[in-house]
Formats: C-alpha cells, structure tokens, sequence
C-alpha cells in the first residue's frame, strides 16, 4: 500500500481587501503542524529589517528569540505579541510545529488608529496587552480562538475596517498607497501643522513611523528591486551591477552593503538562502 505524503509546510502572502491596502501590508500565515519534524536549522525564522510593525499570534505551538532584540523576560513570545518597526535583522526559532498569523501594519496607519508613536517602539517586541487597549485585546481573544486562518483573516478585517474608515475620515493620516506609501508619508509631514522646519517634519515621520525618511526610503529601495528582479533572482541568472545601477545606488559595492544591512547576507548570500533553506521561508514568499 502506497504511503500517504506529508504534507509540506504552510506558508501563506495574504493580501488584505482593498479598502485596507493604505493600513495593512500583509497577512502572513506559517504552519508546520502536521508536516514532517524539520530539522533544528529549519525550524528558523530569519526575518529582514523591515519598516512595517506586526502583531503575532502563535496559534499553536511555541516561538524563542534566537537573536537579539526581544525586551523580554523570556526568550519565549507570548501568544499575542506587537513587534515595531525593526532597524536590523530577527531570527526567531520553533522548538517543534508551530502554527502562527501575523498582520503587518504600515506604522502610520497604525499610529492613526490608536495614537501609539512609534519611535518609542523601534526595535521592540511587547505583549499585545502592554500596547493596546481592552477592544484590541478582545480582537486578539477572537483571532486566537478562531477555527481557521480564513476566518481570522475576516476577524481582523471587520475589526480594522471601520476604523480604518474613520481614521481617513479624519484626514488626519499619513498612509497612502502601497507603491507610494514613503513618499506620502514625507509629503504629509511636510503640510501637518503650522511648523514645518525640517527638524518638526523628521520628528513627525519618526513618531508616524519609527525611523527617518533616509531609512524608510533605503528599505524600500531594496525592496522593491528585489520584488522587481523576483524571477531572476530565483533563477540564479541576475546581474548585481545591473541592479545597483538601476536602483541607483553608488556603485555594486554600495548594493551589496546595504543589502547586508537589512538581511544580513550579501546578494550572492540572500538569493542562494531564498531558493535553498526553508528558514528564509519569508523571503520565498515576499519576493
């Protein structure tokens, strides 16, 4: 009798509905219950410095800090926990399956819905309950007890979607498209409120987003060169100059270094652990 294959890990790129695109980046879904036990290296979870802040809920299983960057007491996360805007590289680690969701929010949105600077939370990871208040915390109550990730994916929408109406309503809010969303936010900046000298308007996008617009603007150059070259990447047929000079940087030199400074690996490096080695999972899925 032909044995049954098991299945292979989970891992989900949810966009969310199109009246959240301006809130929300992506849902993320990664699931290893039920799959082979992947050896220790694989149980890895190696994320970028990325502008985005999230919450995370461990639907089942445990997640450890295995790099710095948790203010924790424990390296092990709660079930519910806000992660902010990171300046450099995480690496988390799976003791055995584990079944987690995240929502990654642009900080500006996120800093409009609930008031929260974010600049205080650059470079940390809290319990859900020590950043948000009692109907936030009854959210996550619902997510974490839901049947299923599509239903949870519903949970947050409905919950964010009125809100996020709201919010716009106001005007008071520095989102904007996807493709634009740094750029608008410097634009915003710029035209909130009666003082506008440069310092005023880097302390307003560092309140909105964490970290300064020469920062926002780097991450989301390599981001979107990576997104850009997605098939060539993968198919080990890239030209790193050509890239470098396409997104305008220096010189390859100058790629390079700032690749590494967001991922941790050099091109060569990222794009040989994207195609090969399941703990870049994240990466597989966002380029």
């Amino acid at each position: 009798m032909a044995s049954t294959p098991t299945p292979a890990p989970v891992t989900r790129l949810i966009a969310p509905r199109t009246a959240l695109a301006s809130c929300v980046r992506a849902m993320l879904v990664r699931n290893t219950m039920g799959c082979a036990p992947l050896p220790s290296s694989q149980r890895l979870n190696r994320f970028p410095a990325v502008p985005m802040c999230s919450i995370i809920w461990t639907v089942a299983g445990e997640v450890e800090a295995a790099a710095p960057g948790l203010s924790l007491p424990d390296v092990r996360m709660p079930p519910a926990l806000f992660g902010g805007p990171r300046s450099y590289p995480l690496v988390s680690y799976n003791p055995g399956p584990v079944h987690t969701f995240v929502v990654m929010f642009y900080p500006a949105a996120l800093h409009a819905l609930t008031g929260v600077s974010m600049d205080a939370l650059l470079d940390q990871f809290r319990p859900l309950d020590a950043v948000f208040g009692a109907d936030w915390l009854a959210l996550s109550d619902a997510v974490l007890a839901a049947p299923d990730d599509d239903v949870r994916m519903r949970l947050v929408e409905d919950f964010l979607a009125p809100r996020w109406q709201a919010a716009r309503k106001s005007g008071d809010h520095p989102a904007g498209a996807v493709q634009d969303w740094v750029r608008r936010l410097g634009v915003q900046a710029a035209s909130t409120g009666l003082a506008s000298g440069a310092r005023n308007i880097e302390r307003r996008i560092k309140a909105w987003a964490g970290q300064p617009m020469r920062t926002l603007r780097r991450m989301r150059r390599a981001e979107q060169l990576f997104l850009d070259e997605r098939g060539a990447i993968l198919q080990g047929t890239v030209s790193w100059s050509d890239i470098a000079a396409s997104g305008g940087y220096a010189d390859q030199a100058h790629f390079c270094r700032e690749t590494r400074e967001i991922t941790g690996l050099s091109p060569t490096e990222l794009a040989r652990a994207i195609r090969d080695d399941e703990s870049y999972w994240i990466y597989r899925i966002w380029t």
